[in-house]
């Protein structure tokens, strides 16, 4: 492949990059992420990765875009409200860079389709907002062998876990399965600052590029962003011998869906 000229303008601070050049710009470009959320991660990771010329993007949304969306879910402006997510998040990142495919997928995953979703896709990104849906993308991606980056967040904090399957630890190995109904509060319940969904979905975004490039070290074990007392902190975890999913001896061999017990 050959680059454009104005690729070449557009690109230029990546192609300098010792760890990138020319090769790495063209595997970007020919490289598929599917990010499952268009909102306070699903947002500055895939406006990052839109900008980076990652060529096709997958951006997977059942909800429409509420006022209070607005705070954090910056694809999303007052303009776009009862709008569509993916179809705002599809204008957004083609006003960023038209060269990208973006592909919106209006649809609530389950364990139905999820496989068929993620399919045909390099890296998978976790923008969720509920526990179920982050133990459903984790199990579908091992079973896929998709590598996957999953991250939260609440209040102050977010974390990051990147996951690829058969060589670091996954979901399940750190959280064996959802909580109880009730027993963790939502964004809509106990609030959440908007900037450390850009802090963290950027965190997320640079994870993907290094997996797609196959550049750098990858997060080993669960970065914590804290962000009152502004510290980021790594907390190494081992492989669980023992994962239903993962493990030895894998106990989970079909996806199955679990209540949902938070939103927002």
């Amino acid at each position: 492949m050959d680059f454009k000229e104005e690729q070449i303008e557009r690109y230029s601070r990546q192609i300098i990059l010792p760890e990138l050049g020319g090769k790495g710009q063209k595997k970007l470009l020919d490289s598929k992420v599917l990010i499952i959320g268009a909102g306070g991660l699903g947002s500055p990771c895939s406006m990052y990765l839109a900008a980076a010329g990652v060529g096709k993007i997958g951006i997977v949304d059942s909800d429409i875009v509420d006022l209070s969306n607005l705070q954090r879910q910056i694809l999303h402006s007052t303009g776009d409200i009862k709008r569509d997510k993916v179809q705002s998040s599809f204008e957004t990142l083609k006003r960023i860079n038209p060269d990208v495919d973006v592909v919106p997928i209006k649809l609530r995953i389950d364990s139905k389709n999820i496989l068929d979703v993620i399919d045909g896709y390099d890296v998978v990104v976790d923008g969720s907002d509920n526990f179920p849906t982050k133990f459903l993308i984790n199990d579908a991606c091992i079973m896929k062998n998709k590598p996957l980056s999953i991250a939260g967040i609440l209040r102050f904090m977010g974390q990051v876990l990147t996951v690829v399957p058969r060589r670091s630890v996954c979901y399940r190995c750190v959280f064996e399965k959802p909580p109880e109904p009730g027993a963790i509060p939502s964004c809509q319940e106990a609030g959440v600052i908007g900037a450390v969904g850009g802090i963290v979905g950027l965190i997320q975004a640079t994870e993907v590029i290094k997996l797609l490039l196959g550049i750098g070290k990858l997060i080993d074990g669960i970065m914590i962003v804290e962000t009152l007392g502004m510290t980021i902190r790594k907390i190494k975890v081992d492989h669980n011998k023992s994962c239903p999913i993962c493990g030895d001896n894998p106990t989970i061999t079909t996806l199955e869906d679990y209540e949902l017990v938070c939103r927002g």
